[in-house]
């Protein structure tokens, strides 16, 4: 069966805060009274430009924010994360398959019907080994097929075997419909979806433009475009304090802030915000054989030294939230998989691991070990911005107290990942996680090590993999106790070490929104305000 591309993990982790998570700039002051404004245009920055727009290749967080105006999926989830109808209006989830009715009536940007071969075409697509498509065994689940029934309205969605998150896993699919079925060049810089609006302008690096579909009305629990605002625009602006200021001063609707701004904008009255949980600050060791961190013991010492509690807060700015898991919410699985299974900070104790394991200190109290100087390459992404780069650099302080030689590597992303997939120069690395099911990260933590695999960081705890496979025979809810304890496994062996969950602001001036796992919910878009 095909393995995800570590590549994907990649992409998805390190800009899934793009646009931030569950909820939206949706309440709070400055909302303004009146009927919402129709004819003008809601404008919303986002910080890179998406690169191509066919839903297939949309690994990155930045570009599902754009899909997401333009394209439905079968099914959504409420704030509290329970699964809730979309263009399906019902369904049938057996263990290794999902059933679902479509709506009826519903159209595609071109005005042609939604069909129920234009789902299965869409999935079908994804999972085509010569596409291919970096969501395969990320988002898409390995193995799945769909099959449709025009004439009943239905498409199924199977596996080769029984899958917890079947019923889940479609939340996430952008169905494409229209012309972009036949020709998918046309979604290159263009929309073909069933979505309440449709891309009419795209010029790289600068803005992307969409017009509202008044015909719409399939949304969730029955909501339809009459009081969307006629265009949204989306404005690439990678300099946060340029979108701040460009916030404050009306020239833009909506913006989502992570950095030093934030505090600005929390303290400017006249505007809608929200804060809301998103990716989460944690690293992983890298356990190859030749690896320090290959030892257990070494690693537990290692995350001993670190008063992850302080990390947090310079990590997040003092923004963060306790980590509680590795899922973004709304989570499929309620619970804390963190608390307790953390090896708690200890500098003594740490020591003492270490000299047990055979690092003993050296004339420069550089510990050694059969000759071996401890020494870290602890790599991490620039565009993260300060809170990481002083994160990774407090990190390097606390392992340098317990006698390690640290090497601090800051890297762009795109070599960030070939280090993750080929080269493989690094001990530790600082890598965000945003996925929505626990499922999406089994091919990056356990399985073939890269570069034949995804599993990046050459994990290998068989108490995770024999829960897992425990969950993925129960359907949803009945394994999240299994999914739960395997992530706890993960964390008490400090396979990887849970550190904060970062949270950012939403904020909106003469205008509402929400979002949810960096995703529009486009039909909660509305003008207070003339735009």
């Amino acid at each position: 069966m095909r393995k995800p591309a570590a590549a994907a993990l990649t992409s998805l982790a390190l800009l899934a805060a793009a646009c931030g998570s569950t909820g939206g700039a949706g309440d709070g002051a400055g909302a303004g009274d009146g009927a919402p404004v129709r004819d003008g245009t809601f404008t919303y920055a986002i910080s890179a430009d998406p690169g191509g727009l066919d839903p297939a290749m949309g690994v990155l967080s930045i570009t599902n924010t754009t899909l997401s105006l333009a394209y439905d999926t079968l099914v959504t989830a409420s704030d509290d994360g329970e699964i809730v109808p979309r263009l399906a209006e019902k369904w049938e989830v057996e263990p290794d398959n999902a059933t679902f009715t479509l709506r009826e009536g519903v159209t595609c940007s071109d005005g042609s019907p939604l069909t129920a071969s234009d789902v299965a075409d869409s999935v079908n697509h994804i999972t085509d080994p010569a596409t291919k498509s970096p969501i395969y065994g990320v988002l898409v689940p390995t193995g799945m097929k769909a099959t449709a029934d025009d004439a009943a309205g239905t498409v199924t969605l199977s596996m080769p075997e029984p899958f917890s998150f079947i019923l889940e896993s479609a939340r996430s699919l952008f169905i494409v419909c229209g012309k972009g079925v036949k020709d998918r060049s046309l979604l290159a810089r263009g929309t073909s979806g069933s979505g309440p609006y449709r891309l009419t302008e795209a010029v790289p690096s600068d803005h992307y433009t969409f017009k509202v579909r008044r015909e719409y009305a399939w949304g969730p629990g029955g909501a339809t475009a009459a009081d969307l605002p006629e265009t949204v625009v989306l404005k690439v602006v990678p300099n946060e304090q340029t979108a701040a200021n460009l916030l404050v001063s009306g020239t833009i609707n909506g913006a989502t802030v992570y950095g030093p701004d934030r505090a600005r904008l929390e303290a400017t009255p006249g505007l809608v915000k929200k804060v809301v949980p998103f990716t989460n600050g944690q690293y992983f060791y890298h356990q190859g054989d030749d690896r320090p961190a290959h030892d257990p013991d070494v690693r537990r010492a290692l995350t001993q030294a670190v008063n992850l509690k302080e990390l947090a807060g310079i990590a997040s700015s003092g923004t963060g939230r306790p980590a509680t898991g590795l899922v973004m919410e709304p989570r499929p699985c309620k619970g804390d998989s963190v608390t307790g299974h953390v090896p708690a900070h200890d500098a003594a104790a740490a020591a003492a691991a270490l000299d047990a394991a055979g690092w003993k200190a050296g004339p420069d109290g550089v510990r050694v070990k059969d000759g071996k100087r401890l020494t870290l390459r602890v790599m991490y992404a620039t565009t993260r911005g300060a809170g990481v780069q002083a994160a990774v650099e407090y990190l390097g302080q606390a392992w340098r107290r317990a006698g390690v030689e640290v090497k601090l590597n800051g890297i762009i992303d795109a070599k960030l990942s070939e280090s993750l997939n080929a080269t493989q120069d690094w001990d530790v690395v600082w890598l965000p996680i945003g996925v929505t099911l626990p499922s999406q990260l089994i091919g990056f933590l356990s399985g073939p090590a890269a570069p034949k695999g995804a599993n990046f960081a050459h994990l290998d705890n068989k108490r995770y993999e024999s829960l897992i496979a425990e969950a993925g025979q129960l359907p949803s809810a009945e394994g999240c106790e299994q999914w739960l304890e395997a992530e706890s496994a993960l964390f008490e062996a400090a396979d990887l070490v849970p550190v904060v969950e970062n949270t950012v602001l939403h904020a909106a001036k003469g205008a509402t929104y929400d979002m949810q796992a960096g995703e529009f919910l486009p039909t909660s878009i509305r003008l207070t305000q003339g735009g």
